[in-house]
């Protein structure tokens, strides 16, 4: 697989078109290798993280409402790079105290991926967390004063994922690499 980055490719201008405290949305203009114009909206992110939590054989899932989709999904607790000098493990911690109610004495970096390259800068860190311990959650949101908490064994995961009932992709992402760094 070549990974090289292809030379050539180069941002001319960016304009500001909104922005709020933790994102921007702009539009940008690159020239491609022979002079091509090409017009682009970018959402610049500040990153986010997410933990796979692994007790007993079993996986920690948090369930929330997404008014993007209008709809709760069955996820991983995760959250955004929004705390100002925050390293993306400290983040992972706080959110896992936050969304499941627990705290990690171990976290591990499995992967990171960008999610949506087609028009975001968004990169998600995803951690496994196991030697944890039940602390009081605190919940940051509104969605979050309503989530809770599944404890699914390792051997459904797979069923949840192929049947679409987990969707999420950093979900789906971080079960396969904690699954493939666990041995399962």
């Amino acid at each position: 697989m070549n990974l090289e980055y292809r030379e050539g490719f180069k941002k001319v201008s960016e304009k500001l078109i909104h922005n709020e405290d933790w994102f921007s949305f702009v539009s940008a203009e690159f020239e491609g290798p022979q002079g091509e114009i090409i017009d682009r909206y970018i959402f610049h992110h500040p990153g986010a993280v997410a933990v796979v939590p692994i007790e007993d054989r079993n996986i920690v899932l948090v369930r929330q409402f997404r008014p993007a989709l209008e709809m709760e999904m069955l996820e991983i607790p995760a959250g955004k790079l929004d705390v100002e000098g925050e390293e993306p493990e400290a983040a992972a911690r706080r959110e896992l105290i936050e969304e499941a109610g627990l705290d990690a004495e171990r976290l591990e970096e499995l992967c990171s991926f960008h999610n949506s390259a087609g028009f975001s800068d968004e990169k998600t860190v995803i951690y496994l967390a196991t030697e944890m311990k039940k602390v009081e959650k605190i919940a940051a949101s509104i969605e979050e004063q309503y989530m809770t908490t599944e404890k699914v064994p390792l051997e459904n995961v797979h069923e949840l994922i192929t049947s679409g009932r987990i969707t999420d992709a950093k979900t789906i992402i971080g079960i396969y690499s904690a699954l493939q760094r666990i041995g399962e």
